[in-house]
């Protein structure tokens, strides 16, 4: 992370390619810190002597994987740049309870002040990353080629760090922006029929993929015989999936539509729609209602002087 004077280990290189754009650490920790510390500061750690030093613990209280390291390191880099931060367990790592993640030592005021910042954005994202993990590993079924994607129902101003942090998990992430793909969804159709719609896509951005949201059998035939590059599979069930994916392999003469399922999905039934053929399986789950990980911040009573 640039010139950040933090030492790591048990790590290669920073950034690699789970993490998110520095640009996004750097905007959202800014904001966050902001929140804490304006207009007057951190006034409890005030009342600390200004010369006292300590070293803590970044530790798991229970079993996960790991994401947001890169804004965690920052929250304690912004408040005070002589913080030293020790990384033992990398994005995309396992942790079980007790694991050490992180050594962090220096200026007692300032690593309290920005403490509850950094385990923010730490819990959060690892509560992320572990729940896409438990997505992937139930999609792993014989015969399944299924990929699990995330959506865009996203933290408001934090979607490139929740999209890395699914990346951590071993999912894969769906389009960033509105501009990265052309999704055809139900409310875009209220003036045009499927197959204008995917006829406008291909003459307007004729590079980008092209995917059209179907609630019905008939809508994803339209869909691929329009030229479609996928299709999305809308509230069906796990039997209707199978249905839907074996004609529309059955009417393809060279090669395949792609095949994306959303809505109603769950860890439950997930395993299930992979088994039906999906491609791809996107849930909302993932970002909009995940629970974080229990990582706290323990000291080190030995070298607090």
């Amino acid at each position: 992370m640039g010139n950040y004077r933090c030492s790591l280990s048990n790590m290669d290189k920073i950034p690699t390619q789970l993490d998110p754009p520095i640009d996004a650490v750097r905007r959202a920790v800014r904001i966050a810190i902001e929140e804490d510390l304006l207009p007057l500061g951190d006034v409890t750690a005030s009342l600390i002597p200004p010369e006292r030093t300590v070293r803590f613990y970044i530790k798991s209280r229970q079993e996960g994987i790991v994401a947001g390291r890169l804004c965690a390191i920052e929250a304690f880099i912004q408040v005070d740049s002589s913080i030293d931060v020790k990384w033992m367990i990398p994005d995309g790592g396992e942790v079980s309870n007790g694991s050490v993640v992180a050594e962090v030592s220096g200026n007692l005021r300032s690593i309290l002040t920005a403490e509850r910042t950094a385990l923010n954005f730490l819990c959060h994202l690892s509560g992320v990353a572990t729940l896409t993990s438990r997505f992937v590993a139930r999609v792993k079924v014989p015969g399944s080629r299924a990929v699990v994607l995330d959506t865009r129902k996203t933290t408001p101003g934090l979607r490139a760090l929740e999209k890395a942090a699914i990346r951590a998990g071993g999912g894969r992430n769906h389009r960033g922006n509105l501009s990265e793909a052309i999704l055809i969804k139900d409310n875009h159709l209220a003036g045009m029929s499927i197959s204008e719609a995917v006829v406008a896509a291909h003459m307007n951005w004729p590079v980008k993929p092209v995917e059209v949201e179907c609630d019905t059998v008939d809508q994803a035939v339209e869909a691929q015989e329009a030229g479609a590059s996928m299709v999305l599979l809308d509230n069906m069930t796990p039997a209707e999936v199978g249905k839907c994916v074996e004609l529309l392999d059955s009417l393809r003469s060279s090669g395949r539509v792609l095949v994306e399922v959303s809505g109603g999905i769950n860890i439950n039934n997930v395993a299930d729609y992979a088994s039906a053929g999906a491609d791809f399986i996107s849930v909302g789950a993932l970002t909009h209602s995940v629970t974080a990980l229990d990582l706290g911040l323990d000291v080190d009573g030995s070298v607090v002087v």
